[in-house]
């Protein structure tokens, strides 16, 4: 996999190497480009043509957009005192359908869209001082509408991919994960296929969504002002309808641990 900067030049396309997926049978690599300069975005800006205006879009890429300049387009923020710890646990527990761990001022929540993730994925970061961004309210929903209008202003079909950033059970440190998403499988499932052996793949479902949204991370980091990027060279049969919330999460009957 290849980073290099996005400018409004074309990138190269991928070197293809010979091997299975190629014409002659080898995968072809990934570029994961980050998409600079797109400007603050404030409630009711266009992201599709914010980005259009500073990346040259590719049929087959998918753009990685992270959740908060999502939930600023959106409005949604709400005003919270950084300073006041009551006032965090009420906007966190207003955004929460249920609390299932406290610690200190940590709260693992779950939110009204199924995830479970620290403080019901209320962030301070990268807001105004007295402001707080929520999730989205329909992630999947807003991963469409980016991809509608891209395809409006560009005349190009691509994937898109909304991330926020997920710690792990009985793993330190975060990644990028997908909270929502459009154009691209969120969850391909090999079970029924071969491994390199021969032998039948049973339980073998790999979240491409969450592989795409911590590739492009990589690019955009947390501090950099980077909320874009775009991944080129994603498999094409990947690319077809996807959601988030009706692939990946998992439901209650399927999870051991609630």
């Amino acid at each position: 996999m290849s980073v290099r900067s996005s400018n409004h030049d074309r990138p190269p396309q991928p070197t293809v190497a010979a091997g299975a997926g190629s014409p002659e049978g080898a995968p072809v690599g990934l570029h994961v480009l980050p998409v600079a300069e797109l400007g603050e975005i404030r409630a009711g800006d266009d992201i599709a043509w914010a980005i259009a205006g500073r990346a040259e879009l590719c049929a087959g890429d998918v753009v990685v957009v992270t959740q908060k300049i999502i939930s600023k387009s959106e409005g949604r923020l709400v005003p919270l005192d950084h300073d006041d710890p009551e006032d965090r646990r009420r906007v966190i527990e207003s955004e929460s359908v249920r609390v299932l761990r406290r610690r200190g001022d940590l709260m693992v929540c779950e939110t009204r869209h199924g995830f479970i993730c620290a403080n019901a994925g209320v962030d301070l970061s990268n807001v105004d001082d007295g402001w707080a961004a929520l999730l989205p309210e329909d992630p999947d929903r807003s991963a469409r509408r980016i991809r509608d209008a891209l395809r409006g202003v560009t005349g190009v079909e691509v994937g898109v991919v909304i991330t926020d950033t997920f710690g792990r059970p009985w793993r330190k440190g975060v990644v990028d994960v997908a909270i929502g998403c459009a154009g691209v499988a969120a969850v391909v499932d090999l079970r029924g296929t071969s491994d390199a052996g021969g032998r039948a793949l049973t339980s073998t479902e790999v979240c491409v969504v969450d592989e795409i949204a911590s590739a492009a991370e990589l690019v955009m980091g947390k501090a950099a002002g980077v909320p874009v990027a775009v991944v080129r060279g994603v498999d094409p049969a990947y690319l077809r309808p996807g959601s988030v919330s009706e692939e990946v999460l998992r439901p209650p009957s399927e999870d051991l641990f609630r």
